[in-house]
């Protein structure tokens, strides 16, 4: 499959087998950045209450958007990272889940599927028994997101663009919301409603993550119409507040500061005029670059 690469919506169909690299400048190996326990996703995902177990996270390195406000740019768009092979990423999966993990968070790995895929067959001969999440950013093939049915059981997607002009824009990402709106769809087809523990864990459904940009408002607006008048009432949404000034947005004038307080009233007052019912919305913080991971290539 690696052979002619259309593993994501660019088709760039280079030999990754002789590692010919293509948009997202992935090559014949995985890459991957960090592996780490991460306490500050949804409240469902790295754990509440009585359950504080953590995500077991898998930094992937490269990426098929080019975000101009990428939080993770280091390993998105320059190339940090670490090569390693199929049986390797397995190992990490069993180390991952000795550490009592909630589950195995795959965070932007959509240009490593087919190996994902055989990894994940290796780990479970080996014991691998929790929940998987594929932490993506939206822009997927269909017949990729096809494949991984049976593999995944949390998707946990971005929707981050209605506007084709925004996706052109800020991620070289064209017909950004078309394809992702597919996407979320069969996710949602393969795995269904969410199901939770008794601690509130998820282990299994989707929650569609949306960050809120300054300034463009009418953008989230529309996202979270769509969802709600497209998607199950029991989707599940996580609208992200943590948008900061990062890589080349810090140059950008609509892009070069946080949200605002009246913003962020703005999007919480539309979310409760929809009856949007399930799901988080990320308090409006002060220190949002803290949170940004060391990618020390640790755990590797």
């Amino acid at each position: 499959m690696l052979k002619k690469c259309d593993i994501c919506p660019r088709n760039c169909k280079v030999n990754r087998l002789n590692n010919e690299k293509g948009f997202c400048l992935a090559g014949n190996k995985i890459k991957v950045a960090l592996v780490s326990t991460h306490d500050f996703e949804e409240p469902c995902i790295s754990g509440i209450g009585n359950n504080t177990k953590s995500s077991g996270t898998i930094f992937f390195s490269n990426c098929n958007l080019r975000c101009v406000f990428c939080q993770n740019h280091k390993i998105s768009q320059e190339g940090i990272g670490k090569e390693i092979d199929i049986e390797k990423l397995a190992d990490i999966f069993i180390k991952q889940q000795e550490k009592k993990v909630n589950n195995i968070n795959l965070v932007t790995p959509t240009m490593y599927v087919y190996q994902i895929i055989e990894a994940i067959d290796i780990a479970r001969k080996k014991g691998l028994n929790i929940p998987i999440i594929y932490n993506s950013n939206g822009y997927e093939n269909l017949n990729t997101i096809k494949l991984l049915k049976g593999y995944i059981d949390i998707y946990l997607p971005d929707l981050k663009y209605y506007s084709d002009e925004l996706a052109i824009k800020y991620s070289s990402a064209p017909n950004y919301f078309e394809i992702a709106t597919k996407a979320i769809k069969e996710m949602y087809n393969q795995v269904g409603p969410p199901v939770f523990d008794e601690y509130g864990i998820i282990k299994k459904g989707v929650i569609i993550r949306h960050l809120v940009l300054p300034n463009y408002m009418q953008n989230t607006k529309n996202i979270l119409k769509w969802i709600k008048e497209n998607m199950p009432e029991d989707i599940y949404i996580s609208v992200m507040a943590q948008y900061f000034p990062t890589y080349k947005a810090k140059e950008i004038e609509k892009l070069n500061r946080k949200i605002t307080l009246k913003e962020y009233k703005q999007v919480e007052k539309y979310m409760y005029l929809l009856g949007i019912k399930n799901g988080y919305m990320q308090d409006l913080g002060k220190y949002e670059e803290e949170y940004v991971p060391n990618f020390n290539l640790d755990g590797i």
